[in-house]
């Protein structure tokens, strides 16, 4: 009898542990970001990955985040970054494109595989090649969020106008999403919309931008000219809210993200 009340503990047991899952996050900057919080100056004390994992610890990930990188790159690159066979892949790519000026294509371009030329092909290259390393994998691709101005902390040089504007070639982020959404429909992937539904909007990017010595707050920033080369850092610390340089996210931001994919990922 004891053997067998041993037995079914055991198996009550095992059946509410959760079995042990790897989880590749494909991305850029805001991915990178995850192991390199001194690159923030300590802005940030984590990233959207360890946040996930602590809150479903039989999850074990692989940070694929590069800096700077679109989804161009990552679809010519993918087969020389060691990405290997996990359960899960995330694809964090987006914003990078829409900024460079990349060409978002169609629809057609994802459907008849048309190669790394625009947006949608590369995503169609990306996402052949994760099916190829697993068929039964669990892809999740995340929307680009929405973007203030955004200026590098270690160069003041480096920086970029936001979302409230197109980008060089006069494209949306927004399309971009859209795209997106529409590939993660065809292809019955999980999308996850930030951009729209993360919380993190153009109003609480920053609690403020510094220019000519005014604290400015959205949206009254955007129309005030900001200089390189005479203006000090628009963000200092105090300025953190969602983001903490108008782009890549706080510690805030990240939980925000966290908490859109544990919902999801808690099923797998």
């Amino acid at each position: 009898m004891k053997y067998l009340i041993s037995a079914i503990l055991i198996l009550l047991i095992t059946s509410f542990t959760p079995r042990p899952l790897t989880w590749i996050a494909i991305g850029d900057s805001i991915t990178y970001l995850n192991e390199h919080p001194n690159e923030t100056d300590h802005r940030i004390t984590k990233g959207y990955m360890t946040m996930v994992t602590e809150k479903l610890p039989h999850i074990q990930y692989q940070n694929q985040g590069h800096n700077g990188w679109t989804s161009g790159g990552i679809a010519e690159q993918f087969d020389k970054l060691g990405i290997g066979k996990a359960d899960i892949y995330s694809v964090f790519l987006g914003t990078n494109d829409w900024w460079q000026g990349r060409p978002l294509g169609t629809m057609s371009d994802y459907s008849s595989n048309s190669g790394n030329g625009t947006v949608c092909g590369s995503f169609r290259i990306i996402i052949d090649k994760i099916r190829a390393l697993n068929p039964n994998a669990h892809i999740i691709l995340m929307a680009p969020l929405q973007r203030g101005d955004f200026v590098y902390l270690h160069n003041n040089h480096n920086n970029a106008w936001g979302t409230y504007k197109p980008n060089k070639n006069g494209q949306s982020l927004e399309s971009f999403v859209s795209a997106l959404d529409s590939i993660a429909q065809k292809e019955k992937i999980t999308f996850v919309d930030l951009y729209h539904n993360s919380g993190i909007t153009l109003k609480n990017m920053v609690k403020f931008k510094l220019v000519k010595d005014q604290r400015l707050q959205w949206p009254a920033w955007k129309d005030v000219p900001w200089n390189p080369e005479t203006d000090a850092y628009p963000y200092p610390p105090e300025a953190i809210n969602m983001t903490y340089d108008g782009l890549h996210p706080s510690d805030r931001g990240y939980a925000a993200i966290a908490k859109m994919l544990v919902s999801i990922m808690k099923r797998y």
